[in-house]
């Protein structure tokens, strides 16, 4: 049996298998899975026995969605070859190279594994990187499951999708970087962006209406819930404050300054 430096013994796949059950992942049902390996482990075999696990919990018929997209928008995406960006976590950059994982073709790609994976993942660059046609999108049309694992809502992607869906006014100019034709082509677009602290707000919105259910997954926090559980309740409130997500002016958010400006524009 193999320990940490803090003396815990690495846990199996199975047993972390039955903590994903016992929190509610469903078995056939699909789940997004966003986490941290460093608030998780240990696991036997790494990121790969916490994705052995994951695959476990759902069973053959499940499927299994992770954020994908890149860290570097002047580089070309290789979706065969391209890392994913640094703070998406290793569990994610491990998953995509995983024999069967189907990921997007553009740069705001997400990996899957299981029945569902190409509706999920196949698709052109969407007009909004979190827009209904992208694979959080589908996803909620699904009406999968989203799994924060040593994470907070701050990772939240569903969150992002409720702020399209409600029409918030920020938008954010940004870019990236795709190959047309073999050559690489810098595509400019506009992003629902900010620093996503305000997020955790969803936390007493969920445990309020009994929709997120919380435990411990490895040696981590967990939290379950449905796509369209938080995305109702996101969007609800950003219909009474569309700017809600965002830290207020003048409080020193250097992103979040930068969403206001593009609203007072």
């Amino acid at each position: 049996m193999s320990f940490d430096a803090e003396g815990r013994p690495a846990l199996g796949v199975g047993e972390v298998a039955a903590q994903l059950r016992a929190l509610g992942v469903e078995r056939g049902g699909i789940v997004l899975v966003h986490t941290s390996f460093r608030a998780v482990r240990p696991i036997v075999n790494g990121p790969a026995g916490l994705i052995e696990a994951l695959r476990a919990a759902l069973g053959p018929d499940g499927t299994l969605v992770m954020p994908s997209w890149t860290g570097d928008d002047d580089a070309p995406f290789d979706p065969a070859a391209t890392p994913c960006a640094a703070d998406l976590g290793v569990v994610a950059d491990t998953f995509w190279r995983m024999r069967g994982a189907a990921r997007s073709d553009h740069p705001f790609a997400f990996a899957a594994l299981g029945p569902q994976a190409r509706s999920i993942t196949d698709g052109p660059l969407p007009a909004s990187p979190h827009a209904p046609d992208s694979p959080i999108g589908r996803v909620h049309a699904m009406d999968g499951q989203v799994l924060l694992l040593g994470v907070g809502h701050d990772a939240d992607t569903a969150l992002h999708l409720a702020e399209v869906i409600a029409g918030v006014p920020y938008r954010v100019p940004k870019f990236c970087t795709m190959l047309r034709s073999g050559r690489p082509v810098r595509v400019h677009y506009e992003e629902n962006d900010h620093c996503c602290e305000r997020f955790a707000l969803a936390d007493e919105w969920l445990r309020a209406r009994g929709l997120q259910a919380e435990g411990r997954v490895g040696y981590g926090q967990a939290r379950l819930f449905r796509a369209r559980d938080v995305i109702a309740l996101a969007v609800e409130r950003l219909a009474r404050d569309p700017c809600l997500f965002l830290h207020p002016r003048g409080a020193g958010c250097a992103e979040c300054e930068a969403a206001w400006r593009s609203v007072a524009v």
